[in-house]
């Protein structure tokens, strides 16, 4: 098999995940890889300490197996991939079996940091969005599906989040083959991106 990977990076909140499934939608032999699972264990944290450990920093991510996934996986061989709980801040024990698509999406916060992961990617994407929009969603996704109080996001956002953004997120649009402002609301720049990867996956 002929596998393409494709990374989409951006801030958190910035609309990923929208741009994945549009992706998804228009080509259905299609994987998404979530660098989230990658996180590593940090049980340690809560509510009252969140800045304790760095997650938007690149070390809080296990690169190594990360990087052997996406080799295994672009040639054409299944992966178990790992699954993170955001509530206890921990590894899962269970895995999750991923066979490999013509289209594998490489979605996360540090896709385009890594130099390894870059030079196995064959299409780049950066979603760009206004910081305010990125933080609105980012504190209704953590109080909803994670458990936290509107103190923690905010003393997170601004201690860790932010600086981690402009350091280390930001900075990767140099790297991106396509920038795509406002993420999955664009669609001028999804019919471009999805007509690319029709192309990728030998498709037109």
């Amino acid at each position: 098999m002929n596998v393409k990977l494709i990374g989409i990076t951006g801030g958190s909140g910035s609309g990923k995940s929208t741009v994945v499934r549009k992706i998804y939608e228009a080509y259905h032999d299609t994987v998404c890889i979530e660098q989230d699972n990658y996180y590593k264990s940090a049980s340690f944290v809560n509510n009252s300490n969140i800045t304790a450990y760095n997650f938007d920093h690149p070390d809080a991510f296990d690169m190594d197996l990360m990087m052997e996934n996406l080799r295994d996986l672009k040639a054409g061989h299944a992966i178990e991939m790992p699954q993170y709980d955001f509530v206890h801040h921990e590894r899962r024990k269970e895995t999750t079996h991923v066979e490999p698509k013509k289209i594998v999406i490489v979605d996360g916060l540090m896709v385009l940091y890594d130099k390894r992961i870059r030079d196995l990617l064959d299409l780049k994407l950066y979603v760009d969005t206004p910081a305010d929009i990125r933080f609105v969603r980012r504190l209704m996704r953590d109080i909803k599906e994670r458990g936290r109080t509107v103190e923690s996001v905010v003393e997170q956002y601004i201690n860790v989040v932010r600086p981690g953004h402009m350091t280390f997120i930001e900075p990767c649009k140099e790297y991106a083959d396509l920038i795509i402002p406002e993420g999955g609301y664009n669609q001028n720049a999804l019919d471009v991106l999805i007509n690319h990867v029709q192309m990728l996956a030998g498709k037109l």
